[in-house]
């Protein structure tokens, strides 16, 4: 088994902890039901948010959704002029058979547009 990292981002309609904890929710659940990752096979989750969010932790929906033996940390992503805003990136990492081209990244609302590719 290896332990391999999953990325996602999702925009989010605004600076509200209502509105973070809805966007991270909607992302953890679509990242763990396209990889088909058991909760327990997830050893950390990274989560990032552009400067303009800062109502609420978007830990705390995974704490919400059950996820309270799980490592989680949140930060700020680098503050890039131009860059999208009103963003929550994921990185997480989860033990699995799966191959590094097996994992599907998950890109939501106008964060699509950071990874055109894998739209």
């Amino acid at each position: 088994m290896y332990c391999r990292g999953i990325r996602g981002a999702i925009t989010v309609e605004n600076n509200s902890r209502e509105s973070i904890i809805s966007a991270s929710k909607e992302l953890l659940r679509k990242i763990i039901e396209a990889n088909d990752v058991d909760v327990d096979d997830i050893t950390a989750i990274w989560f990032t948010t552009s400067i303009d969010l800062n109502a609420e932790f978007p830990a705390v929906a995974a704490r919400e959704l059950g996820w309270t033996r799980t490592a989680m940390l949140c930060g700020h992503e680098m503050n890039v002029p131009g860059s999208l805003t009103r963003c929550l990136r994921v990185l997480m990492f989860v033990n699995t058979e799966k191959r590094n081209d097996e994992l599907l990244h998950i890109y939501l609302r106008e964060a699509e547009k950071l990874r055109p590719d894998l739209s």
